[in-house]
Formats: structure tokens, C-alpha cells, sequence
């Protein structure tokens, strides 16, 4: 099988997104297959020439849309190459150029939204919502219309996905999501990056690992640390992840009004052997998040046997819930100070049980082999439909 993955950038500072293609193309690469990435990217940019696949790069792109001219000639003269198109993300341009050329081709294409039609947007951007109304009818209410598939990667995401706007129609599939299986050598990990941060050792970590940004909840997670660090001298907050938006200085403000800002540690993005060092340095992993597709870091906590303080807005809550692997609160003030407070109320064993029973949600449900074969399944049955 071969595939082509639409994306605006691969830029690994995007987030799960890219990061889902990345993990998913190598995992199939070894199962035989063929994966190439089209993006909006400057060819020049350093993470093009980093990315571990194939990637043509049509940019640079123009503002946040990602406007890049050659991207329609460009799948005019190779999609039919590909026995499908992957399509990642929606409300830029890679997105209605795919419905525009592919329609033509009569090629199918299946559409990974990401949580980009998840309410919440609507909630808190209400004016960017406004014209997202104006653009919808014309553009991604047609690319999700004809596309062979939409893929969700939760039963939560599906159904959030039919409340920001209208018209809708969709082909839903909800399909396997997750990641590759950590590096086990914790010990060697957690030494090495605890050799770079020698003021978290001794001390009972707590771990946030994505994107600066308010959807993520930090501003909470800075705020209930304040409130339980009193009473747990040795509790520490690592809060890892790249500041998009130029919030940190003010979450830093929070922690020194606060008086924990001593005990905040602010590595910014961290990326392979550390960010593994990261997780196995850490007790919890937390994420109170306000929405959350999936949460590609909450599945890597789990592989790497690390329970999970999330937020009922991280679409995967239901599982972590059911098996107990983690706990799990509203997305407020007062539920991530609820999960810290019974997270210290734990005792090592049942913590450590916990962390047993993540690992095993993690193969049960989260495993790259099954990310990479439902993929496949789904463009199967996608071909397999076209010719009856």
C-alpha cells in the first residue's frame, strides 16, 4: 500500500498531529508499506531535512493559512500515484486543496480532523468561530462531505465533532490512535536527564509535557501546585513543552506571587532521550487540559508505566478511567487540585499499581501496531467499496 499524508508543516513543534504521522509512516515503512508527506514547508526549513520520511515540501507558505501555490499542480501530477491520501487537519489550505484536485482525480482521500471541530473552539474563540461560519459551507463542510472516511481517533471526539457547525455530514469512523512503545531502559534515562536537572532529584515530580498554551490548562496546573506544594515539601512541577504563544512569562508570574516559582522547572521543548528522561524522572504525568483529542503524551505516561492526572476534556478519559490507570476530574481549578490531592493521598503500592495497569491500557489499546493497521484496514475498505 502506498500512502501520501497532507499536512501543513511537519514542524515537530506542531504537536501531536505530525507526530502521529511520523510514528504511524515508520511503523508501516517496517510493515512493507510506502508513506510519503506533502507539506506547506519552505524546503530549506531544518525540520524538513530532520523528517525520518519522505517529504516534498511545496512553500513556503503564506500567513497561518499556509498558502502554498504549487500544492494543487503538485497533486495533480502525483496523487494518482498513491492508493490513497491522507488528509491531517483542517482550516488551512492543504485541506480545500486536497477536496479541489482529488474530487477531480474521482481519488479518495480520508481526513484526520484532529479535534479541530471540537466546541471548545467555538466557546473560546467565539469570534474566530464567527468566520470560520463564513468559510465552512464553502470549503471543509465539502472536504469532509466527500472525503471517502473521517477519522476520529475517540467515540467523544465523533460525537463532539457534529456540534460546532451546520451544515454537517460526514463518513464517521472512529479509529485506534496511539503511539510507539517507549524506551524501557528507565534507570539509564532517568540518570541522564536528572545529570542535566540535578535539582529534581530527591523530589517527587510531577510531569506536564506539550505545548505551552491555555487550552492545555496550565494556568490551573501552576495554580493547584501552589495550593498542594505546602503541604509536600518535595513535590516538584516540570513543566516541558515549546511556548507558542508567549505565555510562559506569565504563568512564571503566577508561580513567584504564588511562592513556588523555586519549585518549577521550565526545560522548554524536550525531545528524544530527554523527553524519555523526562517521563522516568517523574512520579504522574498531569495534563488538565480544556480539550484534547487524544493526547499522543498521555499515552507515552502510560507506556512508560506513569499514571495520568487528566482533565474529562482529554478524549481518551473514558479508558484511563475504566482501568484505572489514572485520575480523572474536571478541567478547573478545582479538579486538578481534586486529582493532586488524591494522587498524594495514594500510597506507593497502589501508585505503583497504577502505573502496572497504565502499561497494559497502553498495549491493550495504544500501540503503534494498532494505529498503523487501522489506518491501513480503513484505505482498504475504502478501495474495496470503489470497486463494488
Amino acid at each position: 500500500m502506498k500512502l501520501l499524508h497532507l499536512i501543513s508543516s511537519v514542524d515537530p513543534r506542531n504537536g501531536g498531529p505530525i507526530e502521529g504521522v511520523r510514528q504511524r509512516g515508520l511503523r508501516l515503512l517496517e510493515m512493507g508499506h510506502q508513506v510519503e508527506v506533502a507539506c506547506m514547508d519552505d524546503p530549506r526549513a531544518p525540520h524538513v531535512g530532520a523528517f525520518p520520511l519522505p517529504v516534498h515540501a511545496l512553500g513556503p507558505s503564506r500567513a497561518n493559512y499556509h498558502y502554498a501555490a504549487p500544492l494543487r499542480p503538485w497533486l495533480r501530477a502525483h496523487a494518482k500515484a498513491f492508493d490513497a491520501v491522507v488528509v491531517n487537519g483542517i482550516w488551512q489550505y492543504h485541506s480545500f486543496a486536497a477536496w479541489q484536485v482529488l474530487r477531480e482525480l474521482r481519488q479518495p482521500y480520508v481526513v484526520f480532523t484532529h479535534g479541530m471541530l471540537d466546541p471548545w473552539f467555538k466557546r473560546n474563540y467565539p469570534l474566530k468561530h464567527v468566520k470560520k461560519c463564513l468559510y465552512w459551507p464553502w470549503a471543509e463542510y465539502r472536504v469532509l462531505r466527500d472525503a471517502a472516511a473521517v477519522l476520529f481517533t475517540s467515540e467523544d471526539e465523533r460525537l463532539l465533532s457534529r456540534e460546532s457547525f451546520w451544515p454537517y455530514r460526514a463518513r464517521e469512523v472512529v479509529v485506534s490512535y496511539g503511539t510507539q512503545l517507549p524506551p524501557q531502559d528507565a534507570p539509564s534515562l532517568r540518570q541522564s536527564f536528572l545529570a542535566t536537572h540535578p535539582e529534581l532529584r530527591g523530589k517527587r515530580v510531577l510531569l506536564f509535557l506539550g505545548r505551552l498554551h491555555e487550552k492545555k490548562g496550565c494556568d490551573l496546573l501552576v495554580e493547584a501546585f501552589a495550593e498542594v506544594a505546602a503541604k509536600e515539601p518535595r513535590l516538584h512541577l516540570l513543566m516541558a513543552g515549546p511556548d507558542q504563544t508567549g505565555w510562559v512569562d506569565g504563568l512564571k508570574a503566577r508561580a513567584r506571587a504564588s511562592g513556588v516559582a523555586d519549585r518549577i522547572t521550565w526545560p522548554g521543548m524536550v525531545q528524544g532521550n530527554a523527553k524519555w528522561g523526562a517521563f522516568y524522572s517523574s512520579e504522574a504525568f498531569v495534563l488538565p487540559s480544556h480539550q484534547e483529542n487524544f493526547g499522543i503524551s498521555v499515552a507515552e505516561a502510560l507506556g512508560c508505566g506513569l499514571p495520568v492526572l487528566i482533565s474529562d476534556k482529554v478524549n481518551i478519559w473514558r479508558e484511563v478511567q475504566a482501568a484505572n490507570a489514572g485520575l480523572v476530574a474536571e478541567d478547573s481549578r478545582a479538579g486538578t487540585l481534586e486529582n493532586m490531592r488524591a494522587w498524594l493521598a495514594l500510597s506507593p503500592e497502589s501508585r505503583g499499581a497504577m502505573g502496572q495497569r497504565g502499561r497494559t491500557l497502553f498495549a491493550d489499546r495504544f500501540s503503534i501496531d494498532k494505529m498503523a493497521t487501522a489506518l491501513i484496514d480503513v484505505v482498504r475498505d475504502v478501495r474495496s467499496s470503489l470497486r463494488s
